[in-house]
């Protein structure tokens, strides 16, 4: 027999977590817009490497990046609301994560290809942030087998 554990709200741990994850995304593209949190604000444009703000001083944003947060943060919120759908999120999220991590090292920074705009401090963020969805939507996405004894 194969069962799903979920806690007091109904919700399986796989779609508590996605929903954090989503909520931290949706906050996130929201401070990013937020000037003193987002330092050279007058400086942000809307995509390129030229875009020299930063969230919380570290991570270089710019308006496009900061709507892609939002969107990746409202997806999370809505498909949390299935076991499948949480899962495939966070598995999902963690691989496009690693792809940019990975367009972040390959990349030049001074690059016009580099248009989300991503610095050192963002690649390392979403090579962490792909591992953790990924190791997430794999441990907790398993169904868990129990057997009735009778």
């Amino acid at each position: 027999m194969t069962t799903t554990s979920h806690n007091r709200t109904g919700r399986a741990p796989v779609q508590t977590v996605a929903l954090i994850v989503g909520a931290v995304f949706l906050l996130v593209g929201i401070l990013g817009f937020i000037p003193g949190i987002t330092s050279n604000y007058g400086a942000m444009l809307f995509a390129s490497d030229q875009s020299d703000a930063l969230l919380l001083g570290v991570f270089q944003v710019s308006i496009l990046h900061n709507i892609v947060h939002l969107l990746f943060g409202v997806a999370g919120l809505s498909v949390a609301r299935s076991f499948s759908g949480a899962k495939n999120y966070l598995i999902g999220g963690g691989v496009i994560y690693l792809v940019l991590w990975l367009y972040g090292l390959l990349v030049g920074k001074e690059s016009a290809a580099n248009f989300v705009p991503l610095n050192t401090a963002d690649d390392w963020l979403h090579f962490v942030l792909g591992v953790g969805m990924i190791v997430l939507g794999v441990v907790l996405g398993r169904r868990v087998t129990t057997r009735r004894h009778t």
